[in-house]
């Protein structure tokens, strides 16, 4: 059993690097790099490294990496979110160094393009989240409290990164893209319901007392 359980956990790390590391490997050979510049091929691999991370979030808050006791999940999860803050500040200040005006335009949703609104709306999220996680013992927030703010928002950091990168036509292969937005769709939806299910359980047995 302990065998199978190791063996078990170590295909779950692996897909996971899968899951990430084979659309970063699939976007370094597209052909439209050769018509980008290094400022702004950094700031599309950051994007997609980002949408990774969005990945990780979810699993390691809900305890679903094995060999990660609830702690080291926990902290796991605050060292990611703050990963995810850089990738993302990379990601818009190297549009911004390329594009400007086109940045000015997402960032005010002025922008034509479709994607813009979905993925501005999503990098305030991120913003708002990782601010509030810093002034959280601060601003006295309960755990319950926290919840409440944090999933809704969550719920916008995954909605709009997906969207966002689903109608970007760019360096990304089409279905390695498609499965890592599934795969992110998915862990939010798991984690969210199993919180649902021991709120739930917590709430029948407290009933019960």
């Amino acid at each position: 059993m302990t065998g199978w359980s190791s063996a078990r956990g170590i295909l779950i790390w692996v897909a996971l690097a899968l899951a990430i590391g084979v659309p970063v490997a699939l976007a370094a050979t597209s052909e439209q790099l050769a018509w980008r510049g290094p400022v702004y091929i950094l700031a599309g691999f950051a994007g997609i490294i980002a949408l990774g991370l969005v990945l990780m979030q979810p699993l390691l808050i809900g305890g679903y990496l094995p060999g990660l006791s609830a702690y080291r999940g926990r902290r796991a999860h605050h060292w990611i979110g703050g990963t995810l803050v850089l990738a993302v500040v990379i990601h818009v200040a190297g549009l911004w160094i390329t594009s400007p005006p086109d940045m000015i335009d997402a960032l005010t949703y002025a922008s034509p393009t479709p994607f813009s609104p979905f993925g501005v709306t999503a990098m305030w999220a991120i913003f708002i989240v990782a601010l509030l996680a810093l002034l959280r013992r601060r601003l006295g927030l309960r755990l319950r409290t926290w919840r409440i703010i944090h999933i809704p928002l969550a719920i916008v950091i995954v909605a709009g990164s997906v969207v966002h990168c689903l109608l970007i036509e760019g360096t990304m292969e089409t279905i390695s893209k498609a499965a890592l937005c599934v795969l992110v769709v998915m862990a939010a939806a798991k984690v969210m319901a199993d919180l649902w299910r021991r709120r739930t359980l917590r709430g029948e047995g407290v009933a019960r007392q």
